[in-house]
């Protein structure tokens, strides 16, 4: 979806001031809020893909002015409401709400880190035939999912060269609404800095975009 989640290329919001020695969380709360977005993992009730979706569907405001790990929270709160993990009730008490059903099976707190690092992979072992070839030219598709999707909107309608295949990988659009795999490969594509930003561009600079067969079309097309 087009949002302010997709800030790469857009003009006016200030400069990039990195914090020196930031620390990893700011607050305790922040190594709490973390920890519940892992946490509702094991659940399977959404994917790291639908996670990312709930993230970039927050208002505009909520963007702009929420910080880091308040917007993880608050997505994982709406995902928690979304799937019946959570009642509007048991948010403004504090307490559980008797008729809503439990989480089966609970997950205990020694379940945590066994589940964590077993991990998950993005990446299928699919023989499936790739659409294009490293050293193709191609162009990203001018499209405007209402969806999730990891084509920056920056990238759209852009010509590239494919420099890397990666292999084959889950499609985060589809992943995200829980509509399947639709596995694909992945390729690393080429952009001139010109290309992207025109005259501002350096004509020495390029940016490599990691996307998906879906997300591109061959020149000429």
């Amino acid at each position: 979806m087009n949002g302010l989640h997709d800030m790469g290329g857009m003009d006016g919001f200030g400069p990039v001031v990195p914090e020196r020695d930031e620390p990893i969380f700011h607050a305790e709360w922040e190594r709490r809020a973390f920890a519940l977005v892992l946490a509702m993992a094991p659940h399977g009730k959404w994917t790291l893909d639908g996670a990312r979706f709930a993230r970039e569907k927050l208002s505009p405001a909520d963007q702009l002015n929420k910080t880091y790990y308040e917007r993880w929270l608050e997505a994982c709160v709406d995902l928690m409401l979304e799937t019946g993990l959570l009642s509007r009730h048991e948010i403004e008490t504090g307490k559980p709400d008797p008729a809503l059903p439990r989480a089966t099976p609970a997950l205990t707190g020694e379940a945590v880190l066994p589940a964590l690092m077993r991990g998950s992979s993005a990446r299928v072992d699919a023989d499936i035939a790739p659409r294009f070839a490293v050293g193709q030219r191609v162009r990203a598709r001018n499209t405007h999912p209402t969806g999730h999707t990891r084509l920056p909107r920056y990238a759209r309608g852009r010509e590239g060269v494919v420099s890397i295949d990666h292999g084959v990988f889950i499609l985060p659009d589809t992943n995200a609404v829980m509509a399947g795999q639709s596995p694909q490969h992945v390729y690393a594509v080429r952009f001139s800095a010109n290309e992207l930003w025109g005259g501002r561009g350096n004509a020495r600079d390029c940016v490599l975009v990691d996307l998906w067969d879906e997300y591109l079309e061959p020149v000429g097309d």
